[in-house]
């Protein structure tokens, strides 16, 4: 695997007249790359100390459209600058672009240079300083799950959206034939990343038709995050180079499964799993069981930052491995949350909740402020759920955005977590979300009433 660029290694490339362009990226509200391409001559001379952008990057929807009712920038305060700071540490070429670069950055206040609080890297980075403080790492992956479609982007959205079709037409649940016809997008996707150094496991076909899944080795959470946003970002623009569209929503098809980003955590201490605990039957530590614990006891009020859409809500359904319901169990596919790695020095903690559209900063934030919560208070775990966890009533997963924004505007764990500035600000990108689609006339309305009304 290529390691990263460091900053000398840049200036030979760019010497060698083999990087020409430098990517100076940020990570917005939706876990999207925001930014500007420089000339690498001119990130060497100054850019790499800091650049600018609009304050209102970080106060939009998928649109990026200009919205009001944020506190953080508004037309009466004129939309003023954020600093973009480059993190050195992320920045790494872009095998699939030629002569190019990429680099992360911390946003910052213009004046002050405070990190900016409801950045989504800030916000992460407060939870994994928190975690610090006690004595822990917290290591952590993600499965990021996918849809492939036959169709070009600019196809599908020549057709309305009507005209998908799935780049196979059976359910492909890890076939290695029909993948094999896939392989013209996958193994690019698969070898640039890695040459990015980007450390890539595998790739997989999930269970419905042109649905796969991406795998990215355990790492510590910033780099987790970090890595997840370059491949989702990289598998958009590799598809898009082969002439086929993708999509990372929830639920894209009423008749199909929806993708998920499986959250797989634990935490470390001087190199070791203190989750495991070899005494104990199923191998988990007191610590772990009050880390799942607060997962557990606060999910409802973090629902938001998994699911951060009307959309999403759509995949919370029985019988497709997608949960509805806030209960462990131990290797069981159907629960909220899975013990992995039971009695073993692996062990760990799944959560099957957060979608594919998750912005994986404030998910994971979300989960280890959940986490420090059940270890401060050593909440207790209740027993595990034996079973199809699809059956029953209780725990359930909030069943709309509406009532995940309800969770948590109400959330006086997460005000005192991340603070009332994050929680207010995201309440609103809730808000803003259900405003806009409430406006809407959708075509289920007039196919079902326009003549029976």
């Amino acid at each position: 695997m290529s390691k990263a660029l460091d900053f000398k290694g840049l200036e030979s490339l760019v010497e060698a007249r083999e990087i020409d362009t430098v990517l100076v990226c940020f990570v917005d509200m939706q876990g999207r790359l925001i930014g500007k391409r420089f000339h690498a001559r001119h990130f060497l001379h100054s850019a790499w100390k800091e650049t600018h952008c609009c304050n209102h990057l970080l106060a939009t929807d998928l649109e990026t459209s200009i919205l009001e009712g944020y506190a953080s920038t508004s037309w009466q305060s004129g939309y003023g600058d954020y600093t973009m700071k480059p993190d050195l540490a992320t920045l790494r070429r872009v095998p699939w672009l030629e002569g190019t670069a990429m680099v992360l950055c911390d946003v910052l206040d213009h004046h002050g240079h405070e990190e900016v609080t409801i950045s989504p890297r800030a916000i992460l980075k407060r939870q994994v300083a928190r975690l610090a403080e006690l004595g822990f790492d917290a290591m952590m992956a993600t499965e990021l799950e996918f849809f492939l479609f036959k169709e070009s982007f600019e196809d599908i959205d020549r057709s309305g959206f009507r005209e998908i079709t799935p780049i196979s037409s059976y359910n492909e649940d890890s076939h290695i034939f029909q993948t094999t016809k896939e392989e013209h997008i996958m193994r690019p996707i698969r070898n640039h990343l890695w040459n990015a150094g980007i450390p890539v496991e595998s790739t997989k076909g999930e269970a419905e038709t042109g649905q796969e899944e991406l795998n990215i080795r355990y790492a510590l959470a910033m780099d987790t995050a970090d890595f997840h946003t370059f491949a989702k970002h990289a598998v958009k623009e590799i598809a898009w180079q082969q002439g086929h569209g993708v999509t990372f929503l929830a639920k894209w098809h009423q008749g199909k499964v929806g993708s998920s980003s499986h959250v797989h955590q634990s935490l470390w201490q001087k190199g070791k799993n203190i989750f495991f605990d070899s005494t104990d039957s199923l191998g988990m530590s007191e610590l772990m069981k009050s880390y799942m614990a607060g997962l557990l006891h606060y999910a409802a009020d973090y629902t938001y930052f998994m699911a951060p859409y009307i959309n999403s809500y759509k995949r919370f359904s029985k019988g497709t491995f997608a949960p509805t319901r806030i209960i462990w169990s131990v290797d069981n596919r159907t629960a909220g949350f899975r013990l992995c790695g039971a009695g073993t020095k692996t062990v760990r903690v799944e959560c099957r909740i957060p979608g594919s559209d998750m912005n994986p900063y404030l998910a994971m934030a979300a989960m280890l402020a959940a986490g420090i919560a059940g270890i401060e208070a050593k909440l207790q775990l209740p027993p595990p759920t034996v079973g199809d966890a699809y059956q029953g009533d209780t725990g359930m997963i909030p069943n709309s955005l509406a009532a995940a924004r309800d969770a948590l505007r109400d959330s006086s764990f997460l005000r005192a977590a991340m603070g009332d500035e994050v929680v207010d600000h995201y309440t609103r990108a809730a808000e803003v979300e259900i405003e806009a689609f409430d406006a809407v006339v959708t075509d289920w309305e007039i196919a079902r009433g326009f003549e029976r009304a």
